[in-house]
């Protein structure tokens, strides 16, 4: 099997190094950028399998880098911050982040990270038996692994849709927190409560009609969350 390529966009020597080591020691491919203009330079030319990008680059914003690479591309991007508020998180997956990791970060933490998104990734877009499902004014078509509302086509980042997937195939269901973060995030720690809470406002946001007021994503407080049962 080809080796994953991961494009690590990070000014500091020192944490490109550390990513750089964590990623060959599980076997992956690595291309450095210590500009944002270098690095989407090299994402057009590699394409590579995931891009690790920092927030903090000294010619652009990471957002803006983020953004440019989601137009045309739907790699994963892990970005790294030493800013991580609700907030933070939220323009992140608006920008088209699937996932954040706070500086300072432990190498076991990156490289789980790193497998999970790259596992993901790799699972085949069409599937056998895989009937499109339908809840009120939505379609979920796990064989294109689209999703429309009233025939529209609603864009999510691979993280929003594992996170949708999750749901819909447990309709009716009270799913943890911990089961939700198992089964998008692939690991069994980390903050939870914290990501969901992000993850899901952002994802009500795309398919609740109103997400204040959700009917589709319920939250059973203390808990976790369960999705509408479908008829």
């Amino acid at each position: 099997m080809t080796p994953a390529t991961i494009l690590v966009i990070e000014d500091e020597t020192p944490i490109r190094s550390v990513i750089r080591a964590a990623a060959e020691s599980e076997g992956y491919v690595v291309y450095e950028a210590a500009t944002a203009a270098h690095g989407l330079s090299l994402a057009q030319q590699e394409r590579p399998s995931l891009i690790v990008l920092d927030l903090g680059l000294p010619d652009a914003d990471g957002l803006v880098v983020c953004q440019s690479i989601r137009a045309w591309s739907s790699t994963p991007i892990i970005v790294l911050s030493a800013r991580h508020t609700d907030r933070e998180m939220a323009r992140l997956l608006d920008a088209g982040a699937d996932d954040f990791l706070a500086k300072p970060f432990s190498t076991l933490e990156l490289q789980a990270r790193l497998r999970a998104h790259l596992r993901r990734a790799r699972m085949p877009s069409i599937t056998r038996d895989d009937a499109p499902i339908r809840v009120g004014r939505l379609t979920v078509d796990r064989a294109t692994r689209t999703l429309t509302k009233d025939d529209t086509v609603v864009h999510l980042t691979p993280t929003e849709w594992a996170l949708l997937l999750a749901f819909v195939t447990h309709a009716g269901r009270t799913m943890t927190h911990q089961q939700l973060f198992d089964a998008v995030w692939g690991r069994s720690h980390g903050d939870a409560q914290q990501y969901l809470r992000v993850y899901v406002a952002h994802l009500r946001r795309k398919i609740e009609d109103d997400s204040l007021r959700p009917t589709l994503i319920i939250t059973e407080s203390a808990v976790g969350y369960r999705f509408a049962a479908i008829d």
